[in-house]
């Protein structure tokens, strides 16, 4: 039973990194790439979905690596679970304070609504998110060492 909630949560915490780096590396520079009006709806179309989806992601990958920390506590690699914990919650007090403020804007604006900054504040959110991606992957690596 404890090899299967090592194995579902690499699985898990690894496809949430798949997903954020495919957003960083690959769906933003589509998305930036299009003519402004289309490109911004696609930000905020994409800000809906994943804003909906990913708070779920990050705290239910979170609740699997506590409990993984704590009913391995005498297990080889428990430390790196542990540490690998503290970056998750890192990354969700980075999403908390730097990234959901910003997706909360961009997600309702329109081509009549946005701001005349709407691309520097996208272009600010881009840079908080590829700080997050390195360290979620950070801890992906970790708990991946941690199964070896």
């Amino acid at each position: 039973m404890f090899n299967a909630l090592e194995v579902v949560t690499t699985v898990v915490v690894g496809v949430m990194v798949g997903v954020e780096f495919s957003v960083a590396f690959v769906i933003n520079p589509i998305l930036n790439a299009l003519p402004e009006d289309s490109g911004q709806l696609g930000h905020a179309h994409g800000g809906r979905m994943l804003g909906a989806v990913m708070p779920v992601w990050y705290l239910g990958s979170l609740v699997l690596v506590g409990i993984w920390a704590v009913a391995g506590w005498h297990h080889h690699g428990t430390g790196l679970v542990v540490t690998a914990g503290v970056l998750l919650i890192l990354s969700v007090i980075m999403s908390v304070l730097l990234l959901v403020p910003i997706n909360n804007r961009g997600k309702t604006w329109t081509p009549e609504n946005r701001p005349a900054d709407w691309k520097q504040q996208l272009n600010r959110w881009g840079r908080y998110h590829y700080v997050r991606v390195a360290v979620i992957i950070a801890a992906f690596a970790l708990l991946v060492a941690a199964l070896v």
